[in-house]
């Protein structure tokens, strides 16, 4: 029983997403279609995992700026936003997943109407901003400077 324990670990730890999560910030920071395209791509080579959705969603949605046309835009962050949603159902309790829904709600334009967890985002990523990662907690201290409703 104890072997069949530690294999189902080791099978949970290797399948866990190995996202470069300092290149993943500066890009997601960035507004350069070159590497957030890149970044896409390198994200889609993952194994399956909810970090993979969160981070993949989040950066697809940032992509659908630079979309031509508004089908485009809105077809484009759909798909990114069923992938971030869907790992924050799985892990509610994840404040880097909210910090990047966080991120998206501010910055998208209001006619998609994704904007109605603003305020509980905020609020948890400031309560649980102890728990972030290094990585993670650099990425929000920036982001906080110019949010409209993070601050530390």
């Amino acid at each position: 029983m104890k072997f069949i324990s530690i294999l189902f670990l080791l099978i949970a730890f290797n399948s866990t997403a190995h996202i470069d999560r300092t290149n993943y910030f500066s890009v997601f920071e960035s507004n350069s279609l070159v590497k957030i395209e890149a970044q896409i791509n390198s994200l889609r080579t993952e194994e399956p995992s909810t970090d993979k959705d969160a981070f993949l969603g989040a950066m697809i949605m940032k992509k659908a700026q630079f979309m031509k046309t508004p089908k485009e835009k809105i077809a484009i962050f759909k798909e990114g936003k069923t992938l971030l949603e869907n790992a924050i159902a799985q892990q509610a309790k994840n404040a880097t997943y909210r910090f990047l829904r966080l991120a998206v709600q501010e910055n998208c334009p209001k006619i998609l109407k994704y904007n109605t967890k603003i305020e509980s985002d905020a609020g948890f990523v400031k309560l649980h901003f102890a728990s972030l990662s290094n990585v993670a907690s650099r990425a929000v201290k920036r982001y906080a400077k110019e949010s409209k409703h993070l601050s530390l």
